[in-house]
């Protein structure tokens, strides 16, 4: 239902900090349609050319960048609300980023809410061009 949110069309690039690639990253929205805290964020799950991306390696942030979680330290966030209108960023940490070229790129994002028994997720595979 959500699925056409969860990667934001255009939004991957590589990552440069200091001068160096550290990794890239892409915008996504809330599978959902409220706000919720991190902590019910389940889980972000990012797969690049079939190989899926090791959940120590992926950040989020759903602030402009003043804070940056891994998957499970947000599992414990609970000040801090993902509004439904926020786009947040998912970087993954990967010395170099992606080498020029096409790469098919999948982005996860599922969520718990109170009254649903299990997570649900959203979902979207894009191939995308790094110059």
């Amino acid at each position: 239902m959500f699925d056409g949110y969860i990667f934001t069309e255009g939004s991957l690039s590589n990552v440069e900090v200091d001068g160096k690639v550290i990794g890239y990253e892409m915008r996504t929205r809330i599978p959902y349609y409220r706000g919720i805290p991190l902590s019910m964020v389940h889980d972000v799950e990012v797969e690049v050319d079939g190989t899926a991306v090791p959940r120590e390696d992926i950040r989020f942030t759903a602030d402009g960048g003043e804070h940056w979680w891994t998957p499970a330290e947000m599992e414990t966030v609970t000040f801090f609300r993902w509004e439904y209108e926020d786009e947040a960023t998912v970087r993954v940490l990967a010395p170099g980023g992606l080498a020029a070229g096409k790469h098919e790129v999948l982005l996860r994002v599922s969520v718990r809410v109170a009254y649903i028994p299990v997570p649900f997720s959203g979902e979207m595979r894009r191939t995308v061009t790094i110059g």
